[in-house]
């Protein structure tokens, strides 16, 4: 009964804010931010806990606000989502203003593959069209399953009718079906901040470990692609801002494991540098770092492949997380 509702409500968002104007998708957008921030559930206490680490001389009036844009943040991608079906191809095209996409561009153009590695930062969809229109370049992801499958099979013809191809995270040739599209000289998109599998790479982030997939790594190191890190953010504009930074490269001595942990921490380095400059577009309302993962006395450990009990889906009244393109771990 419990997904029938979720998968539901999320059928009527979508029908229903994507008729609505922008102005007034973006007022609501922000009244639901409000409303969820003021309440304090585990999600936004979450978020706080993990802005204490981005911006660790912020006091506690410091870190209320930054939760709280971040909240209005994390609801404009919402309501973006639900509305990007029913925008124009212009407004795709003007929707997103990236620095720096000559990377992207010029290694797309040596007929090299490229993997676009992102945190957990704005609107990766927004950005994602605004690759398959004004770039004319299709991609492909992987969506983290979610359930019910009804909410899953949505996210996935929301994203494909973004001209995006979506794989499934589980499955086991996610992986293979990745390699091949980026020895073909093709594009593939990974949410990488995150690890899903508990068999992550251990990186320092923001001054302590934590564990992000190997997946952008390994797939550089297999097929000869280039690896960019992206990272997102939002002004007072409509217009979404981001820059690809420059390209992690392979190292040139070492064995795989050593090289695979010096590029995944280029790339942890990479996000931060992003995030540190913008914490409130970096919607990350789950547990990430080592620390908070450990196991409390009496309890067993925490599967950090599955959402824990701060994820919004157990215990706020925001969405569930969305099913991220992830760093696919099946390597």
């Amino acid at each position: 009964m419990k997904e029938r509702l979720t998968d539901g409500l999320y059928g009527l968002a979508w029908s229903a804010v994507k008729r609505l104007p922008e102005p007034a998708a973006r007022g609501l957008g922000r009244t639901l931010a409000d409303v969820v921030w003021r309440q304090r559930g585990k999600g936004v206490r979450r978020l706080e806990a993990n802005l204490a680490r981005v911006v660790p001389d912020a006091d506690e009036a410091r870190l209320r606000e930054l939760s709280r844009a971040g909240m209005r943040s994390y609801l404009r991608y919402w309501m973006e989502s639900f509305r990007l079906p029913a925008w124009s191809r212009d407004r795709v095209r003007g929707g997103f203003d990236p620095k720096d996409v000559h990377y992207l561009v010029d290694g797309l153009a040596a007929g090299r593959g490229v993997i676009l590695a992102l945190p957990h930062m704005g609107n990766y969809d927004l950005a994602g069209a605004w690759v398959t229109t004004k770039l004319e370049t299709p991609f492909t992801t992987v969506a983290e399953r979610l359930k019910p499958e009804t909410l899953y099979d949505r996210f996935v013809a929301y994203r494909e009718g973004l001209g995006m191809e979506v794989l499934p995270h589980t499955g086991g040739s996610a992986f293979g079906t990745l390699a091949r599209r980026l020895r073909a000289g093709g594009l593939v998109c990974l949410v990488a901040d995150r690890d899903l599998s508990a068999s992550g790479v251990e990186v320092t982030f923001f001054g302590e470990r934590t564990r992000m997939p190997a997946g952008p790594a390994i797939l550089a190191q297999q097929t000869g692609a280039l690896l960019l890190p992206v990272t997102l953010w939002y002004d007072d504009s409509p217009v979404m801002r981001g820059r690809v930074h420059p390209p992690v490269e392979v190292p040139a001595t070492g064995d795989r494991a050593s090289k695979t942990a010096t590029m995944i921490q280029e790339l942890a380095d990479a996000y931060a540098s992003g995030i540190a400059e913008h914490p409130e577009d970096w919607h990350m309302l789950q547990r990430l770092w080592l620390a908070d993962l450990e196991p409390r006395p009496n309890t067993a450990a925490p599967d950090p492949s599955t959402p824990d009990s701060s994820t919004p889906a157990a215990a706020d009244p925001v969405p569930p997380d969305r099913p991220d393109s992830s760093g696919t771990e099946n390597t």
